[in-house]
């Protein structure tokens, strides 16, 4: 696709969600974690981008925040030219039709008093689409769509397995036929074996659908699976964004270096031989992220190859995502590119 000539279905400007700290004692206000922190990326239509990082790194935030259910702190969120940062409940409503949130737990999200015709029915009832048969035909048509048998509609959450169970989640978000799904690690919490279906039902659906998705989670055999971009987050921020297999085959941010280097590998040669990038230490807290460069308190660039001179650099000054030669956008002022795979 060429991006130069199409109009992006999201437009996510320097979006921040900000948390206070609040003191016990006279509920003063005295810091906020950051949970994002300035996040800048597009989507385009029929694209799938992911969103990857280590758990607390503000992926989900970012996704709830995109959807408006936590506001933003700053920053700017335009779907389909419309902003939707600032906009009331009343005002966000009707947009909700075109984009549409798949939660994690897909048991947490459903309502176990409720058969699953009543909760994939829902979003129908309360944007007055359907009613009556035609209710019943398009609940019907929809768990047909995502691979449930329509027999089953009087059962209830509990009756299904976990695959079936999330499978029930994205059926009830393609109710409305939104243009866009934000998918918050929708295959995280389920087995391994079953991972693979549901991945499959959603490039399957995004084919038939013409669907966009924002695809948010910590496994990258997942997300490369697929993405058509990725975008690696590290505390707030994203560090690197490239196309998936140019991000794969040639990373360019150390930490993007080291996600890439715990991943398996089939060949049990190669995987014995080759060098996996450990990171030191635990990730920092967001409330008091580290001054210059985020990851450079755990960067093995930072420890091992650079100057005292060139450290300073880190240390003092936030590296901003530019493309610095390498053909991708990298957050890092000694951004190489390193193939680890």
């Amino acid at each position: 696709m060429d991006k130069t000539s199409v109009e992006p279905v999201l437009k996510v400007t320097g979006l921040e969600k900000h948390f206070p700290i609040r003191s016990r004692l006279f509920k003063r206000q005295i810091g906020a974690v950051k949970a994002v922190d300035g996040v800048s990326f597009e989507v385009y239509p029929s694209e799938a981008l992911g969103l990857v990082g280590e758990s607390g790194c503000g992926k989900s935030t970012t996704g709830r925040a995109v959807m408006n259910l936590q506001p933003a702190t700053a920053g700017s969120v335009v779907f389909e030219g419309q902003e939707l940062v600032g906009l009331s409940r009343a005002k966000m409503r009707p947009l909700r039709r075109n984009i549409q949130l798949v939660f994690q737990d897909p048991y947490a999200s459903l309502d176990p008093r409720m058969q699953v015709q009543k909760i994939i029915a829902e979003p129908l009832i309360i944007h007055n689409v359907a009613s009556g048969d035609a209710l019943r035909r398009r609940v019907r048509d929809l768990m047909h769509l995502v691979g449930l048998n329509p027999e089953h509609a009087t059962r209830y959450p509990h009756e299904f397995s976990g695959g079936q169970r999330q499978r029930i989640g994205i059926a009830r978000a393609l109710a409305l036929e939104p243009r866009m799904l934000i998918l918050d690690e929708p295959v995280s919490a389920l087995d391994v074996s079953i991972q693979a279906g549901v991945v499959n039902l959603l490039d399957d659906l995004r084919s038939e659908l013409g669907l966009s998705y924002v695809f948010i989670a910590h496994d990258l055999s997942v997300v490369r699976h697929i993405s058509d971009r990725i975008a690696v987050m590290y505390l707030g921020k994203i560090v690197e964004t490239a196309p998936t297999l140019e991000l794969f085959q040639r990373p360019a941010h150390p930490y993007t270096q080291a996600l890439l280097s715990a991943i398996p590998l089939p060949d049990p040669a190669r995987e014995r031989t080759r060098e996996r990038i450990l990171l030191q230490g635990d990730l920092p807290s967001p409330a008091n992220p580290p001054s210059g460069c985020r990851f450079r308190t755990r960067c093995p660039k930072f420890a091992n190859q650079l100057t005292s001179q060139q450290q300073e650099l880190c240390i003092n000054t936030e590296p901003l995502a530019e493309n610095r030669d390498i053909g991708h956008p990298t957050a890092c002022h000694y951004a190489s590119v390193e193939r680890v795979l």
